[in-house]
């Protein structure tokens, strides 16, 4: 029998853009410049992270019509953003036929507790993760690729280091760990699925505390999720990484930052306002491709690093008013 939107499956497409880059693009042009310079996939919005930071407002899902007209002018496959917890954005892009779906901190959240049960879709998603726990949740609910949130739209590889960083040595820890703590770690990774349930007995005067066979995400209670990220994080103790391919984002600027990520052991990157903010963009996305081939070879890196133009004009995390990061735990 013919298998359709089984997670191996979503899990293998992931994988086919292994070792790649990955580019936002806002139309068919732009599209066509990241085909031609090795991309091995585009991201399809509206407008690209600094745009959207610089605009303010609420971002959402972009016109189909627009993710249509890149999707005809590329044969890479073709990724578009949904805001987290809006299903309904990504059934519509599901019937577009778009070839995976972005869950982004980058658009304005629709649901303040809950991401979308990414099992109940065919088409595979990649979502965001700050940390360990945030991507083990992910994992569990169905995304078959992660990514560092970093911080999107400023050229400040900092918070993307950081992402790493932390889930490097949280998976270290987890592969001394006993099969008991890591029940205990599953619990706390369990911790905000309990927020609504939580915040609804706070406002009715109840006792904080939910019923062992009450569902508190979709139909899953509390200890189906604890057993879920249990049997996640067994799998990670097991492998030594992730089970899905995860990628590096947010804050990539130039060749170095996208060879920088691929030492500190990603399985590719995606650029956004990156190469569109720059002076000579269809120059700096092939030189970011030719660094993550090359991430290894510094005198690669120091040639196609010459004479690339202004790379995009970062910005001081610390300055922010918004914290994309932040967005969906």
């Amino acid at each position: 029998m013919e298998e359709k939107g089984t997670e191996r499956l979503k899990r293998g497409f992931a994988k086919m853009v292994k070792g790649g880059v990955i580019m936002d693009v806002t139309d068919a042009e732009q599209a066509r410049i990241a085909e031609e310079a090795g991309a091995v996939s585009v991201m399809a919005l509206e407008r690209v992270p600094a745009d959207i930071r610089a605009a303010g407002g609420v971002a959402r899902m972009a016109d189909p019509k627009k993710i249509r007209e890149i999707m005809d002018a590329v044969t890479i496959p073709v990724m578009a953003k949904a805001r987290i917890g809006h299903f309904a954005e990504a059934q519509a892009l599901e019937a577009l036929g778009i070839d995976m779906i972005d869950e982004s901190e980058v658009l304005t959240p629709a649901d303040p507790y809950f991401h979308i049960d990414k099992r109940s879709f065919k088409v595979p998603f990649v979502c965001g993760a700050r940390n360990l726990g945030e991507a083990t949740r992910r994992i569990w609910e169905g995304a078959a690729m992660i990514r560092t949130k970093g911080e999107a739209g400023t050229g400040n590889i900092i918070e993307a280091v950081k992402h790493v960083r932390l889930m490097n040595e949280n998976i270290r820890l987890i592969r001394r760990m006993t099969d008991e703590q890591l029940w205990g770690v599953a619990k706390a990774f369990a911790e905000p699925y309990l927020r609504l349930a939580l915040e609804i007995r706070e406002i009715s005067g109840l006792e904080r505390k939910v019923l062992d066979n009450e569902p508190i995400y979709g139909e899953y209670t509390y200890e189906e999720i604890v057993e879920g990220l249990y049997g996640i994080l067994l799998e990670i103790k097991e492998l030594g990484r992730l089970p899905v391919v995860n990628f590096a984002a947010g804050g990539i600027a130039t060749p170095a930052d996208a060879a920088l990520m691929m030492q500190m052991g990603v399985d590719g990157v995606f650029v956004g306002s990156g190469i569109f903010k720059s002076s000579d963009p269809e120059k700096m996305a092939r030189a970011i491709v030719d660094a993550v081939n090359h991430y290894d070879d510094p005198e690669i890196l120091a040639e196609v690093s010459k004479g690339l133009g202004e790379p995009m004009r970062g910005l001081e995390i610390e300055r922010l008013a918004v914290r994309m990061e932040e967005r969906g735990l």
